[in-house]
């Protein structure tokens, strides 16, 4: 059962050491909480000014920090285990199972070929997450391979990065995919035929015959599940970057009654999703509607933001590139948004006072957010619209200037480096380009403000090791990609708490811990300040507190 603060009683909790994110009072010995807010940081002798409380030793042997905030995720994480794991990298689910990767087209198949057998109405579709056929030397993973684990059950696999599918014929010919189908993104071989790659919406799109695994279905337990596994890794504030569901009174609902509820581990900030993906909601009618419900925010459930989707997948060479491109070929990427619509949907939310996210992985995406912004402004003129440049891969120095310049805001990508780091310096940009992604140092020369995410089920929810490869940039074969943009320990921590909390606009609310502020702690074992870069992913998280409440680390889900 979660322990809940009683609203009028004043709690005083020592600590090893609290760091607070506050550089008025770094550091501290305790923390005094009244409800779900600070009262006040100090040392026991300097609260003992409050006057009565009660002290409470749970973290006496504990580092206190800032709750962590992950400012780039998707509750669909949560879900995404009601389906077969065939990722490169070893996962764990939520019920702590671990699943080993798969490394090879042969592990792939055989891990499928298995779930294949255990299904028994053999008309049953098969669906997989997590494929990234980059990974794979020689030939490319394609719907030649699924055919051999069943050529008459339809298979579809979702990869990595969520911007691409791979089906079976089975699939391809439920959904009527063939020569003639002209939607770009469906790649064919040499024969001309579909070769089971589809690429980007649009052609994703065109699987009719299933439910996408990418649509969340909003239940409460893919809410408390993703809540979960945030509370494990020591985030207390996070986002659905992407919502298809804010349109619908019912949904909208149930996630107030889910997220409101006092068991529910975490704040939520739910973005609709504007453009690139979103539902039939016209803008205008879709402003309009955010403007409301907006108005209507709780301290635990943040609505009234926007993400729009410019461009794909840089490993999935769908993502947009300036010149000189991609490494191997003369690919450019697809724009997931039409350029003019993107220009007028971003003049409607941003008159509409709202907060806009927009997925930028190519350079060449950047630069037309940069430019849509800056004419944005000359006719509709906004202080601190905090509009977001999210994973921001290939954005270049100066573009980094002009994000100065027009008030914008950058979220890295840093776990990049780490899962695609090799390929993209050894097959996809070059090591040139490659040392240059993920720019966080550059950024914060140029007086950007950065937030570090995750994207999950991309990558786990893990902010320290989100921090760890910002400030490291070491890639799996050991190889350090970009030494020169490396960040501090210090800086990558304030990246996950305040820096999240400003590209929410609830740096007034979360992000350190200062008296007034909401009572979000994440409760370490060790003090991350003074470990070494790579240490810092493997500091262990005891739980969290959120405004108040306290979860320890694995308990239930």
């Amino acid at each position: 059962m979660t322990d809940l603060p009683d609203p009028g009683e004043l709690v005083v909790y020592p600590a090893r050491l609290v760091r607070t994110l506050d550089p008025s009072r770094p550091t501290a010995d305790a923390i005094a909480v009244r409800g779900t807010r600070i009262r006040a940081v100090g040392s026991l002798d300097e609260l003992a000014q409050l006057g009565p409380a009660r002290q409470d030793d749970r973290y006496a042997d504990s580092v206190l920090v800032p709750g962590f905030v992950e400012a780039h995720s998707h509750v669909s994480s949560g879900q995404m285990w009601d389906h077969l794991y065939v990722g490169w990298y070893q996962r764990s689910d939520p019920g702590g199972r671990i699943w080993p990767g798969c490394q090879s087209i042969e592990d792939v198949v055989s891990r499928m070929r298995a779930a294949e057998r255990a299904l028994g109405d053999p008309d049953e579709p098969l669906v997989a997450w997590g494929l990234d056929p980059v990974y794979f030397p020689g030939e490319r993973m394609v719907g030649r391979h699924l055919d051999l684990v069943s050529a008459t059950r339809p298979i579809l696999v979702l990869h990595a990065n969520a911007h691409l599918m791979t089906v079976n014929s089975a699939m391809l010919r439920a959904n009527g995919i063939d020569r003639h189908t002209s939607v770009v993104g469906v790649a064919t071989g040499p024969d001309g035929e579909p070769d089971g790659e589809l690429r980007e919406f649009a052609a994703m799109g065109l699987i009719r015959s299933i439910p996408s695994p990418m649509r969340t279905e909003l239940r409460a337990a893919t809410l408390h599940a993703f809540a979960a596994d945030a509370r494990n890794h020591g985030a207390t504030t996070v986002v659905d970057l992407g919502s298809t569901y804010l349109m619908d009174d019912d949904a909208v609902g149930l996630l107030r009654s889910t997220v409101d509820s006092e068991d529910f581990p975490a704040r939520l900030s739910a973005f609709h999703w504007g453009l690139g993906m979103g539902g039939t909601t016209a803008v205008d009618e879709a402003a309009a509607r955010l403007s409301e419900l907006r108005a209507t925010s709780s301290e635990k459930l943040q609505l009234g933001h926007v993400k729009m989707v410019l461009d794909g997948s840089i490993q999935g060479f769908t993502a947009r590139l300036q010149p000189p491109g991609y490494l191997a070929d003369d690919r450019v990427g697809i724009w997931i948004a039409d350029p003019g619509q993107f220009h007028d949907a971003f003049l409607t939310y941003h008159r509409a006072g709202l907060t806009i996210h927009v997925h930028c992985n190519g350079d060449e995406a950047t630069e037309l957010f940069l430019d849509t912004l800056e004419r944005v402004l000359a006719v509709a003129p906004r202080w601190d619209h905090r509009h977001t440049v999210t994973h921001s891969q290939l954005s270049t120095p100066a573009q980094y200037r002009r994000m100065a310049a027009l008030g914008a805001c950058a979220n890295i990508f840093s776990n990049h480096l780490w899962y695609w780091g090799d390929q993209h310096a050894d097959t996809i940009l070059g090591v040139d380009r490659a040392s240059r992604m993920d720019a966080a140092a550059t950024a914060l020369r140029c007086g950007v403000p950065i937030s570090l995410h995750c994207d999950t089920p991309v990558t786990p929810l893990d902010p320290l090791a989100t921090a760890t490869y910002a400030a490291t940039r070491t890639t799996p074969s050991g190889r350090v990609l970009g030494a020169e943009e490396r960040i501090s320990v210090e800086q990558a921590v304030h990246a996950i708490t305040l820096g999240g909390a400003h590209l929410l606009k609830l740096d007034h609310l979360v992000g350190s811990l200062e008296a007034g502020k909401l009572a979000d702690l994440a409760v370490l074992e060790a003090d991350p300040f003074t470990a070494d870069a790579p240490d810092l992913k493997h500091i262990g998280v005891r739980g969290t507190v959120v405004g108040g409440a306290h979860f320890p680390a694995g308990a239930g889900g």
